[in-house]
């Protein structure tokens, strides 16, 4: 396992990417086409930055990639990829939303990394996993375009089944993937919602939205 480890924390660093992370989202990129040339893309949870280059890459220079976290990313986009802009801002504040929006008002691809700190108790863990990634589901539903994908890392918990069947609901397809490139002894998993359909609209009602 260590050795797995290592060839992609070597491989990220000869490919001049800060976090080996992106391995993940360019497995789920291949088997799933999530992003496309000239898309744009949101990435929350962006720092250290490696998501939102490597989406950059792929949607090209008519594309656009906006990155939130609440630690400053900055890294320098490569050469014919996407204008990036590295946004400082905590995703459960609806202040978010709005700052995002002074950017650009909707995208067609939304992707997330976050996870909260670990404490090593697994039911707390996942618990907090799932907080922020509802939130994420939430802000897909204000600023996702039709027919938009959605990507997530979640922590199974008991919780999980419930958010995957409410994405369902949202998505015209859903899958759970575990990338090769993930730790084998984390219960991390990611999430692929792809043709998003909407909110119910007594959903939409009873939030405002």
């Amino acid at each position: 396992m260590r050795k797995i480890n290592d060839y992609y924390s070597q491989r990220a660093k000869k490919e001049k990417y800060p976090a080996r992370s992106v391995y993940k989202l360019s497995e789920i990129q291949e088997k799933f086409k999530i992003l496309g040339k000239g898309d744009s893309v949101l990435d929350l949870g962006c720092f250290p930055g490696s998501w939102s280059l490597y989406a950059a890459e792929v949607v090209g220079p008519k594309g656009i990639v906006v990155g939130v976290d609440l630690q400053q990313a900055e890294q320098i986009p490569r050469p014919g990829g996407a204008p990036i802009h590295w946004l400082c801002a905590d995703i459960m504040e609806p202040e978010m939303i709005v700052q995002v929006r002074r950017i650009r008002p909707a995208f067609r691809v939304l992707v997330s990394d976050l996870a909260p700190r670990t404490t090593g108790n697994r039911w707390a863990d996942a618990q907090q996993s799932l907080a922020l990634v509802r939130r994420t589901l939430e802000v897909a539903e204000v600023l996702l375009l039709n027919r938009g994908n959605y990507v997530c890392k979640v922590f199974q918990g008991e919780d999980f089944p419930e958010f995957v069947e409410g994405l369902k609901e949202r998505f015209a397809m859903v899958k759970v993937q575990k990338p090769k490139s993930s730790r084998v002894e984390s219960r991390e998993v990611f999430v692929v919602a792809m043709g998003f359909i909407g909110v119910a609209p007594e959903a939409a009602s009873s939030r405002g939205l």
